[in-house]
C-alpha cells in the first residue's frame, strides 16, 4: 500500500503570517502579495463627473413652486390655479427621478393637457406666460417643448392608423424619436413611464384619426409600452377633463350671473343720474324764466339817477 505523505499546515501558515501582503500602487497597476493586477485610470474629468453626480441635491417641491411664482407674479384665478400647482407637484416628481429624459411624446401630452386645463382663459399672452413660467420653474425648455409638440401634430395628421405603428421601419425626424423610446423602453437607456407620455400617445391616434381601440394596442406594443398602464392613465385624463369642463361651465355661468348684475348696476346708476341731471336742468330754466330782483334793482336805480339828471331844476 503506498504510504500518503503528510501535509504540514503549520509552514505554510507560519509563513502566510510572516508575509505580510504589501500593496503598491504605482500608476495603473498595483502589486499584492506579488501579484499584479491593472486598475482602471480615471481622468480627472471623470472624477469631477463622478463627484458632481454624487453631491447632486434636486430642488425641493417649494423651490419649484417658488421659481414659478417668481416668474409669474400676476394672480391666476384659483379653478385654473389649483389644478396648475396640482400638475405642477406631479411634474416635479417626474422631472427629478434618476431615470426621467425628456422625449418629444412626454411633451406633447403635457401641452395637450396645458391647452385643455387653460382653454378659456381671460388673456392669451398670460396663458402663454404661464406657460413659460411653469416650465421655466422645472429648469427645462418651454420653446422645445412647443416645438417638439407642433411637429408631433403635424407628423400625426399625416399619418393613418397603419402607417402610425410602421415607424420602426421607415426613416424620418420623428420616426426616429420613435424609434429612441423604443430603445429606451427596452432598456437600451433611461426612460421613465409617465401619465403624460400616455396622454401624448392617444393625441398622437387622435390625430391620426385612428379611433378603433386596435390602433392604441398597436402603438403600444410598437412602442414596447404596457398598455394597461396606458389605459388606466387615460381613464384618469378622461375624467380630470369631464370634472375641468363643469367647473368651467360653472365659472362661466358665475361669470356671466355677475357681468348682469353689473351691468345691471350701471343701467340704474345711470337712470339716477339722467333723472338728477334733469332735476337740475329744469331748475335752472324756471330759475332763468323768473325775473332777477337784482338786476331789477339795478335797473330802477338807473333810471332814477338818469331822471334826476334830466330834471328841469337844474
Amino acid at each position: 500500500m503506498a504510504s500518503i505523505p503528510s501535509v504540514s499546515f503549520a509552514s505554510p501558515c507560519r509563513q502566510a503570517t510572516e508575509r505580510r501582503p504589501t500593496l503598491a500602487v504605482t500608476g495603473a497597476s498595483f502589486a499584492l502579495g506579488g501579484f499584479r493586477a491593472g486598475v482602471p485610470r480615471l481622468s480627472s474629468r471623470m472624477v469631477v463627473r463622478c463627484v458632481a453626480a454624487a453631491s447632486y441635491v434636486p430642488p425641493t417641491i417649494s423651490e419649484t413652486k417658488f421659481n414659478f411664482l417668481k416668474s409669474y407674479k400676476r394672480p391666476i384665478p384659483s379653478i385654473y390655479n389649483t389644478v396648475l400647482q396640482e400638475l405642477l407637484v406631479q411634474q416635479h416628481l417626474m422631472r427629478y427621478k434618476r431615470t426621467y429624459r425628456y422625449d418629444a411624446v412626454f411633451a406633447l401630452g403635457f401641452v395637450t393637457v396645458y391647452e385643455q386645463l387653460m382653454e378659456g382663459y381671460p388673456d392669451s399672452e398670460d396663458r402663454d406666460a404661464i406657460f413659460n413660467a411653469y416650465i421655466q420653474a422645472l429648469k427645462e425648455d418651454p420653446d422645445q417643448y412647443r416645438s417638439d409638440a407642433r411637429k408631433l401634430e403635424e407628423w400625426a395628421r399625416a399619418q393613418t392608423d397603419a402607417s402610425l405603428v410602421e415607424f420602426s421601419s421607415r426613416e424620418g425626424e420623428i420616426e426616429g424619436t420613435l424609434k429612441d423610446i423604443s430603445e429606451r423602453v427596452e432598456g437600451k437607456g433611461s426612460f421613465s413611464y409617465s401619465r403624460f407620455f400616455a396622454i401624448g400617445l392617444f393625441r398622437l391616434l387622435e390625430l391620426a384619426n385612428a379611433t378603433e381601440p386596435a390602433a392604441l394596442e398597436k402603438l403600444c406594443a410598437a412602442l414596447k409600452i404596457n398598455k394597461r398602464s396606458v389605459d388606466r392613465d387615460l381613464d384618469v385624463y378622461r375624467n380630470i377633463l369631464s370634472k375641468l369642463v363643469q367647473a368651467k361651465e360653472l365659472l362661466k355661468e358665475y361669470v356671466d350671473r355677475e357681468k348682469k348684475k353689473r351691468e345691471e348696476r350701471m343701467e340704474s346708476q345711470n337712470a339716477n343720474e339722467t333723472v338728477t341731471k334733469a332735476g337740475v336742468y329744469q331748475l335752472i330754466d324756471e330759475g332763468l324764466k323768473q325775473p332777477c330782483y337784482l338786476c331789477h334793482s339795478l335797473d330802477n336805480a338807473t333810471t332814477k339817477k338818469e331822471s334826476t339828471q334830466l330834471s328841469p331844476h337844474q
